[in-house]
């Protein structure tokens, strides 16, 4: 082959390889390969990460507790012992003594829950709320998946507040002052301890979404001399306040140590505590707007009446408020529901 032949050989077939090799270079992920030029990071899709999506936006407080079904559960502080406004209210043989201006009601009709019930029930304990009283089964039947809001309150019970107050009030012969009640109390206490988790345990089991709100204790007595005639010295009134304060940190530890537990395994729901303590503050027994009833006793039985030293209608108003407040607030950290 002549040179002039050759060199036009070798022209075609450069040109063929050109030919080829455009539309390839053309290509980022190829001019990347080849040139070490275009490889810029890919753009991710919008909707890659699930808790950024539009479609993944957490849920409010509100929203989270409103959801579903509202049910209060609890002792005769949630009962509404103590605020009765109607015939059937007063009706001693009623069951659990639920009334009709419990704190309950107004929750109710705060937010726009698809349902809500009313199942606490006077003189419960960590106890009955599992194993059912006054001939009504557990109370955690009355919850389930679909449950998104919870309030209760217990524990009062379990210390036996009643008897220490007749004690401190009564003071029979055979029974023992309010200090002298100390070394029972602090044993009770400390089974609380134990029982509490168990049942925060087993109440956010069966209603796992759930805002499980729980009220602590409000103080009855307002240590001034003199106030409300009850036959309690300003001295046992700070005693009896002081059992309220400790019964309520020992509730407000276990409700934290509960609702942590819940933020660590990734669930859905919350517990938090909400503190009445002094949310009676100037309304205290004797004052005069008390939001708690006085000593009411039974001269028949020689005891204090169920009502004795349990919120007024008023006072269940003021709870109302203090659990429509923490349910706008929220647990203080993010819930792990979306929409």
């Amino acid at each position: 082959m002549r040179i002039g032949e050759r060199g036009r050989a070798v022209a075609i077939l450069v040109g063929l390889l050109a030919l080829a090799i455009a539309p390839l270079v053309a290509l980022p992920a190829v001019r990347c390969e080849i040139f070490g030029t275009g490889c810029a990071e890919p753009v991710k899709a919008a909707h890659a990460d699930p808790a950024r999506s539009p479609q993944r936006q957490p849920l409010s407080p509100v929203e989270a507790a409103a959801q579903g079904t509202y049910v209060a559960l609890g002792d005769s502080y949630s009962s509404g012992l103590g605020a009765e406004a109607t015939v059937a209210d007063q009706n001693p043989l009623a069951r659990c003594q639920r009334t009709s201006k419990a704190y309950y009601h107004q929750v109710a009709k705060a937010f726009p829950f698809k349902s809500s019930a009313f199942w606490a029930c006077s003189g419960a304990t960590t106890r009955t709320l599992l194993s059912g009283k006054s001939g009504e089964p557990s109370q955690l039947t009355r919850i389930d998946a679909n449950t998104s809001l919870i309030t209760m309150s217990v524990g009062g019970n379990d210390v036996g507040f009643s008897k220490i107050l007749a004690g401190c009030v009564l003071k029979l012969p055979w029974s023992r002052s309010c200090s002298e009640q100390g070394p029972d109390v602090a044993a009770r206490m400390a089974e609380l301890r134990r029982t509490l988790p168990d049942l925060y345990g087993k109440v956010t089991a069966k209603a796992p979404k759930a805002r499980v709100i729980v009220m602590g204790y409000p103080r009855a007595f307002s240590e001034i001399d003199g106030a409300g005639g009850d036959n309690i010295s300003v001295a046992d009134q700070q005693w009896l306040n002081a059992r309220h304060r400790e019964l309520n940190e020992v509730i407000r530890q276990t409700v934290a140590e509960a609702d942590r537990r819940v933020a660590a395994t990734g669930g859905a729901g919350s517990l938090e505590f909400v503190d009445a303590y002094s949310t009676f503050a100037g309304h205290e027994v004797g004052s005069p707007d008390p939001y708690m009833n006085g000593l009411a006793v039974s001269v028949s039985a020689l005891a204090a009446e169920a009502r004795s030293f349990h919120p007024t209608v008023k006072g269940h108003e003021t709870l109302a408020r203090l659990f429509t407040d923490q349910i706008k607030k929220g647990p203080g950290r993010p819930l792990n529901q979306f929409r």
